[in-house]
C-alpha cells in the first residue's frame, strides 16, 4: 500500500486503532479520525510514527448536522486524495427494546448509519479509481444473538444494505465496497464487562461463542480489513465478511 492514503473513522481506539496501525504497517499514510478523544488519536499517530509509518489525526464529531463536510474539510488540510476509506466509527447501546427512547434511536442511526452514508458520498469525490471502501458491520446484524441491542443491530443492518448497493454504484470505477463483521473483540470499550470483577464468567462465555474458543483481538479484524484494502482483495466486492471467529456457525 505504499503511496496510498487511507482514512479510518474512529481510528483512535479499539478496532479502529488496530486497523489504522495495520494499514500504516503495510505502507499507507493513514488519517486517524476521532470524535472527541484527541489525546487517543495523537497517541495512535505517535505509535504509527514510532513504527516507521505515516499518519495524521483529524477531529470531527459524528451524528450532528454537517459532520461529513467537517470531516472532509479537516482531511483536505492533510491530503489531496484518498485510496482507502474505512467507516469504523460507531456507538453502541446495552438498553433493551422496552427501554429505548426516540432520542437514543435517533442518535444510534445518526452515528452508525447516516454518518458513514454521507462521509462516503462526499468521500467518493476524493476517492481515486480502483479504491477501497470497507464498512465495519457486526455479527449481530445477521443473527439475533444479543437481542437486547436490537437498535444497534438495526443500524448495522442498514450499513450492510448500503454496502451491497454501493458496490454496484462504484463498481464501474474499479472501487470495491465490502463490510467486515466482528464478533466480540477485546477492546478497552469492552473491558469493563469482559474483565470486570462483577462479571467473572463474561470472558469464558464470550470465548465459548467462537468456534475457535477465544475472544477476538483487534488484530484479527485489522488483518481482514488489510486483505480487502490490498491488491489481493481486488475481486471481492459487495460482500459481508463474517469475522466473528465462527460465532455464527
Amino acid at each position: 500500500m505504499v503511496g496510498k492514503t487511507a482514512l479510518v473513522t474512529g481510528g483512535s481506539r479499539g478496532i479502529g486503532r488496530g486497523i489504522a496501525e495495520r494499514l500504516a504497517q503495510d505502507g499507507a499514510r493513514v488519517g486517524v479520525h476521532y470524535g472527541s478523544n484527541e489525546a487517543a488519536a495523537k497517541e495512535t499517530v505517535a505509535a504509527i510514527e514510532r513504527s516507521g509509518g505515516s499518519a495524521f489525526a483529524i477531529g470531527a464529531e459524528l451524528g450532528v448536522p454537517g459532520d461529513a463536510a467537517a470531516l472532509w474539510a479537516a482531511f483536505d488540510a492533510h491530503a489531496d486524495g484518498l485510496d482507502i476509506l474505512v467507516n469504523n466509527a460507531g456507538i453502541g447501546t446495552s438498553r433493551p427494546f422496552a427501554d429505548t427512547d426516540e432520542s437514543e434511536y435517533d442518535r444510534l442511526f445518526a452515528v452508525n448509519a447516516r454518518a458513514p452514508y454521507f462521509i462516503t458520498r462526499l468521500g467518493a469525490e476524493r476517492l481515486r479509481d480502483g479504491g477501497r471502501i470497507i464498512n465495519i458491520s457486526s455479527g449481530v446484524s445477521h443473527a439475533a444473538v444479543l437481542p437486547d441491542i436490537m437498535t444497534y443491530a438495526m443500524t448495522k443492518g442498514a450499513l450492510d444494505v448500503f454496502t451491497r448497493n454501493l458496490s454496484k454504484v462504484l463498481g464501474p470505477r474499479g472501487i470495491t465496497v465490502n463490510a467486515v463483521a466482528p464478533g466480540i473483540v477485546d477492546t478497552d470499550i469492552n473491558a469493563a464487562w469482559l474483565r470486570g470483577e462483577d462479571n467473572k464468567d463474561a470472558w469464558a462465555g464470550a470465548a465459548a461463542m467462537s468456534a475457535l474458543g477465544r475472544v477476538g483481538t483487534t488484530q484479527d479484524i485489522a488483518d481482514v480489513v488489510a486483505f480487502l484494502a490490498a491488491p489481493d482483495g481486488r475481486w471481492v466486492t459487495g460482500q459481508w465478511i463474517d469475522a466473528t471467529g465462527g460465532s455464527l456457525a
